[in-house]
């Protein structure tokens, strides 16, 4: 009877680590052509489900147990680094019809992925795709060399019917972001020394004017601190969500 009672709460155990580990917080975000799901799973790492099209951004194993989470019409990678691309995640999540685009650099780690290079454009399935671009100037390796060169990653624009979705993979608030017209929600990363300060991401908010900002990839970052720095500004809900 004890080892039947031992069994049973070790199973209970797994099953609610399973629910945990897949209990991510999500959004709706109305579009005129439906609702724009997003799930935050974490990190760099992204759900969008539209129109019966599933989006993946940046899949990683470390961040949620990708059997258990719907496969993907779409993935898109920004860039190389082992916390945005993880080969058994993407393997975890493909079927035989999945579209995977990427920087040239992610292409030797990935199976059938086609390169996207910086303001290149496609559609998929209807969804507008934009790659743009990502990288330091300022923060820097000991070597000198910055964590993200200039011309090597993608930031992505994708627009869902009528809404403009920026996510903006590993990046300071570079000029480049000044080009960006018309975006209704922005994601953007805010943890030293590979990404932006708040005050950079403020800034990056104010070349653009997004409706909405989600701070993530934001490791111990006082996501508050963005909040005091952008509380004038009125035309930018800031949505904090588990991203770290």
């Amino acid at each position: 009877m004890k080892n039947l009672i031992t069994i049973i709460i070790v199973l209970l155990l797994s099953v609610n680590t399973l629910i945990a580990q897949n209990s991510f917080q999500t959004d709706i975000i109305k579009t005129t052509a439906g609702d724009l799901k997003i799930t935050f799973v974490g990190h760099g790492t992204l759900i969008f489900e539209f129109k019966n099209v599933v989006t993946h951004i940046d899949p990683v194993s470390r961040y949620a147990d990708y059997s258990k989470l719907p496969k993907a019409d779409l993935i898109l990678i920004t860039h190389e680094h082992g916390d945005h691309l993880d080969p058994k995640a993407i393997e975890a999540i493909t079927m035989a019809d999945t579209k995977l685009f990427c920087n040239e650099a992610s292409l030797p780690k990935v199976v059938d992925g086609k390169v996207l290079n910086n303001d290149e454009k496609i559609s998929y399935k209807g969804i507008k795709i934009e790659a743009v671009p990502a990288y330091n100037i300022i923060n820097k390796r000991e070597t000198g060399e910055t964590y993200h060169p200039k011309g090597m990653g993608n930031g992505y624009v994708l627009t869902f019917a009528n809404v403009k979705v920026y996510v903006a993979g590993d990046t300071e608030n570079v000029p480049e972001m000044k080009n960006l017209e018309g975006i209704d929600i922005a994601f953007l990363p805010m943890n030293l020394p590979y990404t932006m300060t708040p005050a950079m991401v403020a800034d990056a908010v104010k070349m653009f004017n997004p409706k909405i900002l989600y701070p993530y990839h934001y490791g111990n970052t006082n996501v508050n601190d963005l909040v005091r720095l952008l509380k004038d500004k009125e035309d930018c809900e800031v949505r904090i969500r588990k991203m770290n």
